[in-house]
């Protein structure tokens, strides 16, 4: 009787429990701030972020978003306060082009030494083995004739 009981107070009480709502400005700031870099966080995004430069971030979308300003309004008002370098994504012109272009251009500044180094050493001839003496003949006769302990 007394599990009934447990069983009942479990299934009734999700009937009690108050509505979610959800504000659509705060799912709008966390999209925007996701599109954004923290200025002071190594790589982290102004949503993920805790620290207090990205506090204050999301505070001022908020704000933007609630003077009804667009979301491209938004980003280039922190374009224009931090640079590219505030974007998640760098734009593909100008000092941008360096960034997607850069491990490109590494890769192939590594792989075409590694190349030309690794096919000049399949064309070099391998030495040829030593020659066993009369003594190493010998002992090795030897051991192939004893059975292995």
């Amino acid at each position: 009787m007394r599990r009934f009981f447990l069983l009942l107070l479990f299934v009734a009480i999700p009937a009690f429990a108050a509505q979610v709502t959800e504000d659509p400005h705060e799912r709008e700031m966390l999209s925007i701030a996701e599109t954004l870099r923290c200025t002071v966080c190594q790589n982290q995004s102004v949503a993920e972020s805790d620290a207090d430069l990205a506090r204050d971030m999301r505070e001022l979308i908020r704000e933007q978003l609630a003077a009804g300003k667009s979301r491209q309004e938004i980003v280039d008002y922190f374009v224009s306060r931090y640079g590219d370098y505030v974007l998640m994504k760098p734009p593909y012109d100008g000092p941008g082009v360096l960034v997607w272009l850069g491990p490109v251009v590494l890769v192939l500044v590594l792989a075409i030494p590694a190349f030309v180094y690794l096919r000049r050493r399949l064309h070099v001839p391998m030495a040829p083995p030593p020659v066993l003496s009369a003594e190493d003949v010998a002992r090795v006769r030897e051991a192939q004739r004893q059975p292995p302990e």
